[in-house]
């Protein structure tokens, strides 16, 4: 390949890159990757065997703190 097809691909792909790197951040910027809602959904539908480990961790940590 010539010099000038292989400078043109390479600022080609610089130029798709920024654009991509730009959009990117303006995502990140807007809240685009937030997902609040999944979270708060999420809770409403453990298990109750997840829920009652949960429970039974938490016992234990508190009965730890208080050096029972």
């Amino acid at each position: 390949m010539s010099s000038w097809v292989m400078a043109l691909m390479l600022g080609v792909s610089l130029c798709i890159g920024f654009l991509g790197l730009v959009a990117f951040l303006w995502g990140l910027k807007n809240g685009q990757f937030d997902d609040k809602e999944k979270m708060m959904r999420g809770v409403l539908f453990d298990g109750i065997e997840d829920l009652n480990s949960a429970d039974v961790s938490n016992k234990n940590t508190q009965a730890k703190r208080q050096g029972v």
